[in-house]
């Protein structure tokens, strides 16, 4: 399983416009520049954030991309559904059958359990991270994450 440039890039996008602090946002050049990305991979993304309601753009000589809510209301995991989605969704087993209509295995299947378990973890730690969160820096990131985690495998373990 790996995440793509596009959430990582994304993401990245979305923490320059916060960090930037300009009333009027920032254009796909000044990303571009600020991110070392090409202008044309920052206008897909942000067109991708500006159809997922993220961003909103604004035309003219003081336009640029700023985000649509303050990014504490900004969900990470919003973020992720909207730039690429899940790395293991529902109906996963439909899609890979194999060579037969259904899955050998769609009974009693071990994968879909490891998969299914770990999507769950990822969801329940990027649905509590936030933009806002992401801001600070990578120490106050990992105690923030593993926080949660071992909160996460704490219950997982009870249950």
């Amino acid at each position: 399983m790996k995440f793509s440039t596009q959430e990582e890039y994304g993401i990245r996008c979305l923490i320059r416009i916060s960090k930037s602090g300009s009333p009027n946002g920032l254009t796909i050049p000044e990303i571009s520049k600020m991110e070392g990305l090409s202008t044309a991979n920052v206008g897909k993304i942000l067109r991708i954030l500006r159809l997922g309601n993220l961003v909103e753009s604004a035309r003219g000589q003081t336009g640029g991309y700023k985000l649509t809510r303050p990014p504490e209301n900004i969900i990470i995991s919003d973020v992720i559904d909207v730039l690429g989605g899940r790395l293991f969704k529902e109906g996963f087993c439909d899609d890979y059958t194999g060579a037969f209509n259904t899955c050998t295995n769609s009974v009693d299947c071990s994968i879909r359990s490891l998969w299914s378990t770990i999507q769950n973890m990822l969801d329940n730690v990027l649905s509590k991270i936030t933009l806002k969160d992401l801001l600070g820096n990578e120490k106050q990131v990992i105690n923030l994450v593993s926080n949660y985690t071992n909160k996460i495998t704490s219950d997982f373990i009870k249950n």
